[in-house]
């Protein structure tokens, strides 16, 4: 376990931000940020922010909520709950698509691969994606894996009207696979895989069907918020927007360190999972090809239109909402400042 005291923080952050301003108490944003799960190795550059001066040397002071699904991210910043959530783009598109007068818009791509999958028994009778047509999975209703599978669904050619749906909340979906109740679950693969793990299922033991291997190059994870937030606190939105990816690459550059913060937070954080979850959401969700030549957040039009259109198509929307109503880049930091590169 590695101890970080205060000096350590602040000059790890400087590094990363290079002077550090004077912040004090009274100039800094207060923000509500949530997340949409549990505060775990994903997560760490919250954490990491929070504790090594990134957050409050851009002069934002977090609150930071854990969150109950994707699905609940748009919902819960459209009704002012929050001021800026992260969540996977896709239930967030489709929110947008159906609640235009929610004003809610994307803002920044913090994960470019989507993690979304479903995972079966590697010792069951489920060999492909195909198979999957009536049978029973279990996840939360809210949970981004559920929320996206009709689209996976009609990818692989699947009647997704045939499956059943066990609605259990999230302590319990991994327990379902493992005691055999359910055919298989859904989610993001940074949680299930992790926590099948904790439970005696390791990964050989899971088969897990990826979305984005099936023809679904969707964004991941985003930040969330609405034009009302960017119009009447567009500095606020700009520091925090900063702040968060500042924070992210700090974690991916010291991922040893984000750990230890993530620790300090959560008492009872399992070191071994976290860190391992923390380099699967490296691998499978963050550096991608495009962020390894253009750097975190970067956004192409041509790509999120299809998105849109595959969500549109799948849910039967009545309206298609344009990739400048779904994307606001605008209140990004420069690229130079979005490299990932691990600082030499």
């Amino acid at each position: 376990m590695t101890n970080i005291t205060r000096r350590q923080a602040l000059l790890g952050a400087g590094a990363l931000l290079g002077a550090p301003n004077v912040v004090t108490a009274q100039s800094l944003h207060r923000v509500r940020f949530t997340l949409d799960w549990v505060f775990h190795g994903s997560y760490s550059f919250a954490a990491a922010g929070e504790r090594n001066g990134i957050f409050r040397n851009n002069g934002v002071e977090f609150s930071i909520t854990r969150g109950y699904g994707s699905g609940r991210v748009p919902i819960d910043v459209a009704a002012g709950t929050y001021d800026i959530g992260i969540g996977d783009m896709t239930p967030a598109i489709r929110f947008m698509a159906e609640n235009p007068q929610r004003d809610v818009v994307a803002v920044a791509i913090v994960y470019d691969q989507s993690p979304a999958c479903c995972t079966v028994r590697a010792d069951g009778p489920i060999t492909e994606p195909k198979m999957l047509e009536g049978r029973t999975l279990a996840a939360p209703e809210f949970d981004g894996g559920r929320q996206i599978f009709p689209v996976f669904a009609r990818a692989v050619g699947i009647d997704a009207n045939t499956v059943r749906w066990n609605s259990i909340s999230p302590e319990l979906r991994e327990p379902m696979l493992v005691q055999r109740r359910a055919d298989g679950i859904t989610g993001f693969i940074t949680s299930t895989g992790l926590s099948l793990k904790a439970l005696g299922m390791d990964w050989p033991q899971q088969r897990i069907f990826r979305y984005k291997n099936y023809g679904m190059d969707f964004y991941g994870s985003g930040l969330i918020t609405t034009r009302t937030f960017l119009r009447e606190r567009p500095e606020a939105a700009r520091a925090a927007i900063r702040a968060i990816l500042q924070s992210t690459i700090w974690a991916y550059r010291n991922p040893t360190e984000a750990i230890a913060f993530l620790k300090q937070r959560e008492t009872l954080t399992d070191v071994a999972i976290e860190t391992e979850r923390q380099q699967v959401t490296f691998d499978e969700m963050m550096i991608s090809d495009t962020v390894k030549r253009h750097g975190l957040s970067h956004f192409e039009p041509a790509r999120a239109q299809k998105q849109i259109e595959a969500i549109v198509q799948t849910f039967s929307l009545p309206r298609t909402p344009s990739v400048d109503q779904v994307f606001d880049g605008s209140f990004l930091p420069p690229a130079s400042e979005l490299q990932v590169a691990p600082a030499a």
